[in-house]
């Protein structure tokens, strides 16, 4: 394998690449005082003669269309030529530039995609990943996208785009079990997964099964679309398991309310509405149940237990139990989906083909409420997440119903629940009842305790040890997490894992703070837009800027252009004046002031200033060898630890 990246800009195009198994690299360069057309498509002809792959981080979106443009006519690639790709790629639809795997000459690896970088929610740059693998430098462009470069200047990117490379390697080491998984199962079945991120290769699976069983079931026609239900509303009435009752009035209001509700748009459908059963709080949403106590440290006793009870696999089996499917995928879904799950059971776990069933069961609901899959079937969407959330409250009613019994917490697939033990026994039994009523299954977890500020955010410690961390408590590094988190921030780990050390072994926080030795535990990102600009003090800084809060620094302040449409230095629009008469009057009169026109104050749009960690003085390490000791401002990480504390 070759990782490399490409760097675009009016007049110069370099292509930096280095050997994923090696040291040896290289820089080609063409602009306006060197080409290296001829040499630099010579290696390229040498690596797709030679299959050896290319890896990248977004290059199937964005490096390899220019290269594929530059080898299909050498002659023709200018800077120029090539800049202009570049750009028409940044402005134009997504799929129009790419080059599909049967069409390009060189093989590519693209960790963008493997990673799901390219989802929204997902979306993560190269300079937070250099973050996040805590890099010994992070370093973002050093020029603003479209300037004419200097030949000084062009050799400083050359040297950005050497250390991209070196950046992209690095995350390749830390992605090569992932392409060991895809590589495997294309293998197995006889199909390219070498780029699918993990939702991707479940669903494709899935497709594949039902295609082979009922071809046409997924897609239809040249070009291909997908098989679809589309629905313009959907009462609930017909979506609740008929089986589901509750005996508590407050969870058959609960009941009565969605049976009367009808949903008219899935996407960002509003489900509001909760209950209250002995003092603890049930609130039902779109996406699922959740209710937890607040602020508490549940702990088992010599009398009490705590036990966490989860459904295994539970949207999968909610469907599997009761056939429920996407209409117009029929029955044979449920066939398929049961057939996976079972599957699933005779592959050891930690083998690829057990990895892939387990995505293939997990990745089917969430795409059934995606336009563009063959999944699409908002009830079915609706009949999952309505009936999971009825099917857990009727077990949360049965254990309720035991005596001196404490609800935890609850939240989309389990419960947590404290009980004395004497009456362990009918925890077994309730558990036992509600299985066979809803054909699903409980996994438990006892717990020695637990520290919860609220149902996202809390660290529980089971019977061996182990401990659990959510939301505002996971200190782990991104690819110890589950699911593996890359694409979130890691700043100040240092707070969680002292806070980690105060709740479960009873250290003193500020003694634990100043003994902590890990630099990158202190450090933290800010980043910005390439419209906005951060300041630290007076001084412009990288939009994705590596920074510490300090005894001695300045402030970081984010800075933005006004809101989108609005002009630095107009006057500001009136309340009460329409968007068309407040640009028709500074069509005709200029940036005029008009009682009836603009604000009463004549306040005028400006750039917006935001600071970050608003007073403290931060200290910029984006080369972490600029990192002090001395300077670390402890009062702040103290005062960031006891928020996770105490309220």
């Amino acid at each position: 394998m070759i990782v490399y990246d490409i760097e675009t800009f009016p007049n110069v195009f370099t292509l930096s690449a280095r050997g994923a198994d090696t040291n040896d690299g290289a820089t080609w360069e063409i602009s306006d005082r060197r080409n290296d057309v001829e040499s630099l498509v010579t290696w390229l002809h040498t690596l797709a003669t030679n299959k050896i792959e290319m890896v990248g981080f977004n290059n199937i979106g964005f490096d390899y269309p220019v290269i594929h443009q530059l080898l299909a006519n050498p002659a023709a690639a200018t800077f120029e030529a090539l800049y202009q790709k570049a750009t028409a790629i940044i402005q134009g639809e997504r799929f129009a530039h790419v080059v599909w795997p049967s069409d390009r000459w060189i093989p590519q690896i693209d960790l963008f995609k493997i990673h799901h970088f390219d989802n929204v929610a997902r979306s993560t740059s190269l300079k937070s990943l250099q973050f996040n693998m805590r890099s010994a430098s992070v370093e973002d462009l050093p020029f603003p996208v479209g300037k004419v470069l200097t030949h000084d200047e062009i050799d400083v990117l050359r040297g950005y785009g050497e250390h991209d490379v070196d950046e992209i390697k690095a995350f390749l080491n830390r992605s090569l079990e992932a392409i060991a998984f895809r590589r495997e199962i294309s293998e197995q079945y006889g199909r390219d997964f070498l780029n699918h991120n993990d939702t991707k290769i479940g669903k494709d699976y899935f497709v594949m099964r039902l295609e082979e069983a009922r071809p046409g079931s997924c897609f239809t026609g040249r070009p291909r679309r997908p098989v679809q239900t589309y629905r313009d509303s959907i009462p609930l009435r017909d979506v609740v398991l008929p089986y589901i009752k509750f005996d508590h009035p407050e969870f058959q209001r609960v009941h009565q309310w969605f049976l009367s509700e009808t949903i008219y748009h899935t996407k960002g459908a509003i489900i509001d509405v909760s209950c209250v059963v002995d003092g603890f709080t049930f609130n039902f949403g779109a996406g699922g149940i959740h209710g937890s106590v607040a602020w508490q440290h549940p702990r088992e006793t010599a009398t009490h237990s705590l036990i966490d009870l989860d459904v295994t696999s539970f949207y999968p089996s909610i469907a599997i139990a009761n056939r429920l499917h996407p209409e117009h995928l029929g029955e044979l879904f449920c066939d398929i989906y049961a057939d996976v799950k079972t599957q699933r059971t005779h592959h050891k776990k930690g083998t690829a083909i057990n990895g892939m069933l387990k995505l293939s069961l997990n990745g089917v609901y969430g795409d059934s409420n995606n336009s563009y899959s063959p999944f699409y079937d908002s009830k079915y969407t609706m009949a999952i997440t309505v009936n999971g959330q009825l099917l857990l409250c009727m077990l949360a009613e049965r254990l309720m119903m035991i005596p001196h019994i404490e609800m935890v917490q609850i939240n989309t697939d389990g419960l947590t629940i404290k009980v004395p033990r004497q009456y362990e026994w009918l925890i077994e039994e309730a558990c036992q009842s509600w299985q066979t009523a809803t054909g699903l299954e409980l996994e438990s977890t006892r717990y020695k305790h637990m520290f919860i500020r609220d149902v996202n955010n809390y660290l529980a410690v089971d019977e061996r040890g182990k401990v659990k961390r959510k939301g505002a408590y996971e200190n782990q590094p991104p690819d110890k997490r589950t699911p593996i988190g890359w694409y979130q921030d890691t700043s100040a780990m240092v707070v969680p894992k002292i806070a980690e050390q105060v709740i479960v072994n009873g250290a003193d926080a500020e003694t634990a703070l100043r003994a902590h030795t890990d630099p990158f535990d202190f450090m933290l990102r800010a980043k910005v837009p390439y419209a906005s600009q951060l300041m630290h003090g007076d001084a412009p800084v990288q939009g994705t800027t590596r920074y510490y809060v300090a005894l001695q620094g300045a402030p970081l302040v984010k800075v933005s252009p006004p809101v989108i449409g609005q002009t630095p230095g107009w006057f500001k629009q009136g309340q009460n004046t329409s968007r068309g008469d407040y640009l028709a009057w500074h069509q005709a009169n200029g940036n005029v002031w008009a009682k009836h026109i603009h604000t009463g104050n004549k306040s005028v749009y400006a750039d917006r200033y935001m600071k970050i960690q608003a007073g403290w003085d931060t200290a910029v390490c984006n080369r972490a060898s600029d990192f002090q000791w001395s300077n670390v401002n402890y009062a702040w990480y103290l005062a960031a630890i006891k928020k996770l504390l105490a309220p």
